[in-house]
């Protein structure tokens, strides 16, 4: 009999009621649309002052999910319906596209190529950080201070020298740090070119994550996992297929790749073989089932994954967490975390994130102010996944 809680992971034609502002939302190349003009007539009620955006849950046909009479139109708000109708007339949702306006203002279609960033020497250590705030409809606060807080995690609390952290976000000046769906794949290639045994590697994403059909049917749901880099209305989203060849496949034995991806629908983004059961204390397959062998394995290293949600959850911008702005609740709960408890396992990490998430949700219900301001709890579980299986338990998490 199937697991309960591996059907709940995979079940993903069904949104979450009690999400708080997002990082992305569910995805269809079939989308029903009722107005002319592409646009809900009722605000959708996630929408709050702190909410950077709402969940973007739009309606997938018939022919993609089939026969199921939990498929209804979730709220949407307006400015989200525009994009999500202007974003699914591109076709494939992979592919290029460039008679599409970019949603956060024009870039050059000819980028120049890498050798124009500073050269770095040989290091053990790389990490590229990818920020993307999005402008207008979309916009996220809290990206910058997702990026911040990851940056000096890296440098302070695992010794990684500045000079081998490549920051991807808006506010940077080199065009080629421009987090576009172009920038971002050559920084991943620069991730892990020639790397050798004894390399750590770090990949961090801190913005939309969506969902397409698989249609090469490789994914257990049938849904593929994309994030979106600033100009994905143009260039198209950045898949897990994609993300799996480029820093998965090339991982040498002794290299090991760690995935920090803050975005929505993020579980399985990078396509790895395992899936960590948390509540049941086992490794789950994640093996691809088409009936012809596809690749999704390393090259002998190790590739790990800690994801925000689940593939059918959303991920949410807060600022519960008191400061100045909003954060990302994976990134903000990940390092505050690690830096009370530098010797913690992988185990022990993801207990304690789940824990942190129940207790923010208790205390919203404990507090009329936070009532007044939260009218939703954080409904996402941050997720583990791997290239192989190892023991959560006595394994300390280190990058």
């Amino acid at each position: 009999m199937e697991d309960k809680s591996k059907y709940r992971r995979y079940r993903k034609g069904v949104s979450s009621p009690t999400s708080t502002c997002m990082h992305g939302s569910y995805a269809s190349k079939n989308i029903s649309t009722s107005q002319s003009n592409g646009e809900a007539k009722v605000a959708c009620k996630s929408c709050k002052p702190e909410c950077l955006c709402c969940c973007v849950c739009l309606n997938v046909s018939s022919s993609t999910l089939g026969s199921q009479s939990s498929k209804k139109d979730s709220g949407i708000c307006r400015p989200v319906r525009k994009i999500g109708a202007k974003l699914f007339k591109l076709g494939d949702l992979g592919s290029s596209n460039k008679n599409v306006n970019l949603l956060s203002g024009p870039f050059s279609p000819s980028m120049p190529s890498f050798s124009a960033l500073p050269s770095t020497s040989r290091y053990n250590k790389r990490a590229v950080l990818c920020g993307v705030s999005y402008k207008r409809k979309l916009r996220l606060k809290g990206t910058m201070n997702d990026i911040r807080n990851m940056k000096e995690l890296l440098i302070k609390n695992f010794k990684f020298p500045k000079d081998c952290i490549r920051v991807l976000t808006e506010q940077e000046q080199n065009e080629n740090l421009i987090p576009t769906k172009h920038n971002i794949l050559e920084s991943l290639r620069w991730l892990v070119k020639d790397c050798e045994a004894g390399d750590s590697l770090v990949f961090y994403f801190s913005g939309h994550g969506l969902q397409q059909p698989d249609f090469k049917e490789d994914e257990i749901d049938g849904f593929d996992e994309t994030l979106c880099p600033v100009d994905f209305l143009r260039e198209g989203m950045i898949i897990d297929n994609e993300l799996n060849s480029t820093i998965v496949w090339p991982l040498k034995k002794g290299v090991t790749l760690h995935a920090i991806v803050d975005a929505c629908h993020s579980g399985t983004i990078l396509d790895l073989l395992y899936v960590y059961q948390r509540e049941d204390g086992i490794w789950e397959d994640n093996k691809p089932p088409s009936k012809e062998p596809i690749r999704k394995h390393t090259s002998g290293g190790l590739a790990i994954c800690l994801s925000a949600c689940e593939d059918n959850q959303t991920a949410a911008d807060s600022a519960v967490f008191g400061g100045k702005g909003m954060n990302g609740v994976l990134t903000y709960l990940f390092t505050k975390t690690i830096q009370e408890y530098p010797q913690i396992t992988y185990g022990r990490l993801l207990q304690n994130m789940h824990d942190e998430i129940k207790k923010i949700n208790r205390s919203r219900c404990n507090n009329r102010l936070l009532q007044h301001i939260f009218n939703r709890k954080i409904a996402q579980d941050p997720l583990l996944s791997s290239s192989e299986k190892f023991d959560v338990s006595t394994t300390l998490f280190t990058l």
